[in-house]
């Protein structure tokens, strides 16, 4: 015989009688959770007071010493550090960015510049040993109004395509002309060896050189 005298169970009671208990489960996540905005509560303040750092300019170092160079036919008086390169000091002292920094261990020839008429590769020279030398860059070499034999022949003969090695080519280039390189397409690829042209520009490179070599008209 079935129990009438029951009265059904009340759903809203059931959850009142439910609403405040927590499991376990839910009490570790909100213990973690306050922890975790305690932490940060230090932490985002200490990180707003920390003063911005400041990196000292080359010139301010306590090493410093006095330097003059002797740079595209113009003197510069200069304080660098002693252990600053030629490309830096020409880059980031004389802001002329010509001369690129390519792999700065003197294997792809993109810094190169001439020193007393000779082509040398201005990342393994040092700046401060340098002083009295004539330097060249290819700033000083020709401007666009203006430009050298050896730059209008890269243009007519594209030879060049990012650019981004063309200043160390040409400067190559320039000084081939006044070493003794034979007449052939090989003996030309021969000295310019040591400048690498990662788009693979060198056909044209060498009809460049030897354009100019052989009298060209360049423009």
């Amino acid at each position: 015989m079935p129990d009438q005298d029951k009265t059904p169970e009340d759903p809203k009671a059931k959850a009142r009688s439910g609403f405040g208990q927590s499991t376990r489960r839910t009490f570790l996540s909100r213990l973690g959770m306050a922890s975790l905005l305690a932490s940060a509560a230090r932490i985002i303040p200490a990180f707003a007071q920390q003063p911005e750092k400041i990196n000292p300019s080359p010139s301010d170092s306590k090493d410093a010493i006095p330097v003059s160079l002797q740079v595209n036919g113009k003197k510069h008086d200069l304080r660098i550090d002693p252990r600053t390169s030629l490309l830096d000091c020409l880059r980031e002292h004389l802001h002329l960015t010509g001369s690129k920094k390519g792999c700065d261990h003197g294997q792809c020839g993109a810094c190169t510049v001439h020193i007393n008429g000779r082509r040398q590769l201005s990342c393994l020279a040092f700046a401060a040993l340098h002083e009295g030398d004539e330097i060249t860059t290819i700033e000083g070499i020709g401007q666009p109004e203006k430009m050298h034999p050896m730059q209008a022949a890269f243009v007519k003969c594209d030879a060049y395509q990012c650019g981004y090695c063309t200043s160390g080519q040409i400067m190559s280039a320039v000084a081939l002309l006044k070493e003794p390189c034979g007449p052939e397409d090989a003996e030309v690829k021969e000295f310019m060896s040591g400048n690498i042209c990662r788009c693979g520009a060198y056909q044209n490179i060498v009809a460049a050189i030897q354009k100019v070599r052989q009298g060209g008209k360049t423009g």
